[in-house]
């Protein structure tokens, strides 16, 4: 399929646009759920928080891009399902009954009896967090195009999926090829995570990805890093990323542009009380997909990307609540001068523990790593 003809979702109408009156060049889309594909891991986090090398104790949770999305699509309310593999041991149990519990499907995941779950450790420094993975042979790295055919992910309205999947094997590479070749739409965050692209492999394989997608997510910095720093606006990954029918890319403590064949909108981004930076990168793409299904207007989408990302940059973990429902309303139909002036947390929400200002729409994890990929 070429980059410049978007899939379309059968029985669509051909002109309803995702975002309201004419704001999206895409098909609305089917009836089913968003599926979200990728690794999710076992994550061993210093507690209290502090260098791994002098701790006395590792907490236990879980982490993964894709459930991620999976679990703020579901806050909003969003039909969705996360499919992977899990190894048939305790992490993977763990895994399961986290992601499902906040709302997500997980019928769909598959227990590998034969190979582990994936597992990441957290080493928190004063000016960073480095990772070290351990998950070179694990369940979800022998994820195939075989997935595609799953009752789990045929009846998907979107699939979504991350450049890390392309990182973990040779197979899981030719599984974002064949959804990228077939007939649902595909919504695709370059996420770079440079210890998974030893090889130097990443610019190519990821800008070739990206190019394919229907949706993709960028951050500014991400794309500087990996295909070059005169890349200087969001404007110049677009002329570098011409394909995708809708390209989102995010600008740090900024603001988010998207871009489509109808031109581009930018919403700035509110000021936030930063906690944790590692994953709101997939909160504001979960945020902005949340809008984008309920077909909201093109500056709602990125404002709902700017709120739920604030609520992942506020809390240490890697899930945080949302505003309430009725307060994430009124912001996004908030006039854009109201909008400009918001501080998160406001006053009337209960403030975490602070370590200082920037914006919400960060694009992702950026700390060192090191281990296995």
């Amino acid at each position: 399929m070429s980059p410049q003809q978007p899939r379309s979702t059968p029985d669509a109408p051909p002109d309803t646009a995702l975002g309201g009156e004419g704001a999206f060049p895409l098909p609305a889309l089917g009836p089913g759920p968003v599926v979200c594909v990728g690794e999710t891991m076992a994550a061993l986090v210093p507690d209290p928080v502090g260098p791994l090398a002098s701790t006395h104790g590792l907490a236990l949770a879980v982490a993964g891009a894709e459930s991620n999305v999976a679990m703020y699509l579901a806050d909003h309310g969003v039909p969705v399902r996360w499919v992977s593999a899990v190894g048939a041991d305790p992490f993977g149990t763990r895994v399961l009954a986290e992601v499902g519990g906040c709302g997500v499907d997980v019928t769909g995941v598959r227990t590998d009896p034969s190979r582990p779950t994936g597992l990441l450790v957290k080493d928190p420094g004063p000016d960073a967090t480095r990772v070290h993975y351990y998950r070179r042979g694990s369940a979800a790295s022998a994820l195939d195009p075989g997935l595609l055919a799953e009752p789990a992910v045929r009846d998907a309205a979107l699939l979504h999926l991350t450049g890390i999947t392309a990182a973990l094997s040779a197979s899981c590479r030719d599984l974002l090829d064949a959804a990228l070749a077939g007939p649902v739409p595909v919504s695709f965050d370059v996420n770079h995570r440079p210890a998974l692209w030893p090889d130097g492999t990443a610019p190519g394989v990821l800008r070739d990805l990206a190019d394919r997608a229907d949706v993709v997510f960028v951050g500014l910095d991400e794309a500087q890093a990996l295909w070059g720093e005169d890349l200087a606006t969001p404007a110049d990954v677009r002329a570098l990323l011409p394909g995708p029918p809708l390209l989102v890319v995010k600008d740090g403590p900024r603001a988010a542009t998207a871009f489509t064949s109808g031109g581009s909108d930018t919403v700035p981004a509110p000021r936030v009380d930063v906690v944790e930076p590692v994953v709101a990168g997939d909160a504001c793409a979960a945020g902005y997909l949340a809008a984008h299904h309920r077909a909201e207007p093109l500056p709602r989408c990125l404002r709902l990307a700017h709120l739920t990302a604030a609520a992942a940059l506020q809390v240490p973990a890697d899930h945080g609540p949302l505003p309430p429902a009725a307060r994430i309303a009124a912001l996004l139909a908030a006039p854009d001068e109201e909008w400009a002036r918001l501080s998160l947390p406001e006053a009337a929400l209960e403030a975490p523990p602070q370590r200082g200002p920037a914006g919400a729409t960060g694009s992702g994890e950026r700390p060192g790593a090191t281990g296995q990929a």
